[in-house]
């Protein structure tokens, strides 16, 4: 594989202005394809396999026409205070709001509160339900438009007006931290390099990756049905990928500089070695991202889909536009070790030339880690284990109107419901009576009812509503408790198990969902999904790592070593946005259960990034141990090279993660702080701490692999050991290297 890359970089290094034609006419068909494709809003969401969606199937045969799916939206009056509701003023202003809301073309219907008995007991508070033709993604402006003024009408008339329901639903706001994330990337990088230019490359080919995948995204959104949300997941990994691929190419290039090497050479070589790293990390993660559809839900998969097409793009740009560049840049992009004078080069080689044989820090840590490496270990293991505490008390659900901030007409809907009708008002049941089968529909779907009433938790049972064929009726429980307590999913569970029974006794089947239930099922398929997805993402890993490093420990280690990194990440999500701790300075208004597909995100993303990192930092030790050194010094070796690049990749990828804590959208909230902890537990206590500790102690050890092993596994060569054989064959054989750069 280094030979062939070794091919590429020469080429693209060549060809440069065909190489960037050909990316910038992908960025313009892509971009031209987002701006005429239609607007697509948040994607449909579906759960395969489970009962809250048998049960939705089931309500979209058996009620045709009722738009199962449309949009709804409800519209929340409070009196002022001494008035109730029921008051003739206050009344005629409701009604009036009705008549409004029901002239709009997309409306379906729209329920009047005092017909419907939608006011609380005290009377002053009441609601309109209004239901739509479209689904949220579709529902036109006009009609929200028509829905704001409403109830801007209403407030004109002296009520709190507030609207709860998916029907307002936006597109989340990342908000200005994003391009903070982008402008500290940016400063890392001149630090690293000591050069603007040098610094740039890596920013414009990232920026160029993501304009294509997003802009990929945005074009088939409509068709694919793709929401908004997996737009900004894959901005927000290919932006810290494509930096950090970049990263390594140019600064290896310029370490093939510091060695004496032509420019078409070591921008060859560059892609040859650092390429196969690239490579290598960019497929686990792929594999990670990719591996998200064995959940079999739909929605988690287009976002792994999307994400990993848009990593695949960063490493076709790291090994193609990146030497091509470097070309255009010629001797502005100075070798390792030299600044530019505007950022202080003259004083930088005064510096070099005073001390000549001062080790740098990596390798001076790296001494240090080998020295003392059980103590080192020890207190990494610790640090994480006790990081990692809080995941013990992790609670898992799905975001509602109750985890909006404060600040939206959503969350003030949900509380003015709850505190008028009670907390389990704002997550209905939809208990779903299938009497196809049964002698007796009307008596079968009675005995459900009473069997609901004497269960406990449940605060109200609607009347059952009957299909015209009579044999499916809907019944509505309000439960006692809020939408995402532990109470309410036992009630579900308790609903199910009475099911069973009457099944029995009337072939009636009886189905729950709703928007609970169906969150439910959601956390609960998630969590059955997670063993089998680690155990097939970290086994594909690491057969790959095998590959890479001939060895059967260090991809064990890399494994073990995720694993406490994505749990001290959990534990830190766990204090934050459960406990509340830190929870106002990072903007969480509202603490509650962790979102249930975190942790399958989280062990997903995050295998692959730390993988980044194992692979880039170990395949330098890797090439230092193949060339002869002896495991400790392959380890100092290896750290002098690729310490201070790596600790610039983890802080870029950092700055970018948290550019995300800033979104309105508590999911992207979340998995921003999420995945930049868990990038600094990995790279800073395991990559940099525990990987040097473990390889000191282990010794030759660590390289280990069976000989039957050994010839089974094809010679991939990331540590470029070809390239250097060749190197020396054209030493004595000039021809050769006219052979080895043909394309």
């Amino acid at each position: 594989m280094a030979t062939f890359l070794y091919k590429l970089g020469r080429f693209a290094f060549r060809r440069r202005h065909f190489v960037a034609l050909i990316w910038v006419a992908l960025l313009t068909l892509a971009g031209v394809g987002a701006a005429s494709a239609p607007a697509a809003g948040n994607s449909s969401f579906s759960i395969p396999g489970t009962e809250a969606q048998r049960a939705f199937d089931l309500l979209e045969q058996r009620f045709p026409g009722t738009s199962a799916d449309g949009a709804t939206a409800r519209v929340v009056f409070k009196a002022p205070s001494g008035e109730k509701m029921t008051d003739a003023g206050n009344k005629a202003t409701v009604r009036k709001a009705v008549k409004e809301l029901s002239d709009g073309s997309e409306v379906a219907s729209v329920d009047d509160p005092f017909e419907k008995h939608a006011v609380s007991k005290d009377g002053s508070v009441a609601y309109a339900s209004v239901k739509y033709d479209v689904s949220g993604m579709e529902l036109e402006d006009s009609s929200k438009d028509a829905l704001n003024a409403a109830a801007q009408t209403a407030r004109g008339a002296g009520l709190t007006v507030e609207i709860g329901g998916d029907a307002l639903t936006a597109a989340p706001e990342t908000g200005s931290t994003e391009v903070i994330g982008i402008a500290i990337a940016a400063v890392v990088l001149v630090i690293t390099f000591g050069s603007l230019i040098a610094a740039g490359l890596p920013l414009l080919t990232a920026l160029i990756g993501v304009g294509i995948g997003v802009s990929t995204i945005t074009a088939l959104a409509n068709a694919l049905d793709l929401g908004s949300t997996t737009s900004t997941l894959a901005m927000m990994i290919g932006l810290a990928v494509g930096i950090d691929y970049a990263l390594f190419i140019v600064s290896r290039y310029r370490a093939e500089l510091a060695e004496g090497r032509e420019r078409e050479e070591a921008a060859g070589r560059a892609v040859g070695t650092a390429g196969s790293a690239v490579v290598f990390a960019g497929l686990t993660v792929v594999i990670a991202l990719v591996g998200l559809s064995v959940v079999n839900i739909p929605m988690l998969t287009k976002m792994g889909v999307a994400a990993a097409g848009t990593v695949a793009i960063a490493v076709l740009i790291a090994l193609t536009m990146i030497p091509a560049l470097l070309g255009y840049a010629g001797r502005k992009v100075q070798p390792a070790g030299r600044k530019s004078r505007l950022l202080g080069g003259g004083r930088a080689a005064r510096k070099a030339a005073a001390n000549p044989g001062r080790p740098n820090m990596g390798t001076r840590w790296a001494s240090f880690v080998v020295r003392r490496p059980v103590a080192v270990l020890l207190l990494g293991v610790v640090g994480l284990g006790a990081a990692a505490v809080p995941a013990a008390s992790l609670e898992l659900g799905l975001g509602d109107d109750g985890s909006q901030p404060t600040s939206t007409t959503q969350r003030r809907a949900y509380d003015l419901l709850s505190d008028g009708f009670g907390p389990g008002f704002n997550g209905p049941l939809m208990v779903v009576v299938d009497a196809d089968a049964s002698d007796s529909p009307k008596a079968a779907v009675s005995k459900v009812s009473d069997e609901i009433k004497g269960l406990k938790d449940v605060v109200t049972v609607a009347p059952a509503q009957f299909n015209k064929a009579g044999d499916t009726a809907t019944i509505a429980v309000i439960p006692d408790s809020k939408p995402s307590s532990v109470t309410t999913e036992d009630l579900v569970h308790g609903i199910r198990d009475a099911g069973a029974q009457i099944e029995a006794d009337t072939d009636a089947k009886v189905l729950v969902t709703g928007s609970t239930a169906m969150n439910i099922d959601f956390s609960q398929k998630l969590n059955d999904a997670l063993l089998p997805y680690l155990a097939l993402v970290v086994g594909l890993a690491f057969l790959l790592l095998i590959v890479v490093f001939r060895s059967v420990l260090v991809p064990l280690k890399a494994a073990l070593g995720f694993l406490l990194s994505v749990m001290a990440a959990l534990g830190a999500v766990v204090a934050v946005f459960q406990w509340g701790w830190l929870s106002g300075l990072l903007g969480v208004e509202e603490t509650g259960p962790i979102m249930s597909m975190m942790p399958i995100f989280m062990v997903g993303v995050v295998f692959g990034l730390a993988m980044d990192y194992e692979v880039f930092l170990v395949t330098r030790m890797r090439e230092a141990y193949v060339h002869g050194e002896k495991p400790g010094q392959a380890v100092v070796t290896g750290f002098k090279h690729g310490a201070r690049v790596v600790t610039a990749a983890a802080v870029i990828m950092i700055a970018v993660f948290s550019g995300f804590i800033g979104s309105s959208e508590s999911m992207i909230k979340m998995i921003g702080f999420g995945l930049a902890i868990a990038v600094f537990f990995d790279a800073f206590v395991v990559r940099m701490a525990i990987v040097p500790a473990v390889l000191a102690l282990l010794g030759k050890k660590a390289w280990w692999l069976p000989r039957w092993l050994d010839r089974a596994l094809p010679n991939v060569d990331v540590e470029g050991e070809g390239l250097r054989k060749a190197a020396d064959a054209r030493d004595t054989d000039p021809d050769e290297d006219r052979k080895l750069v043909r394309v």
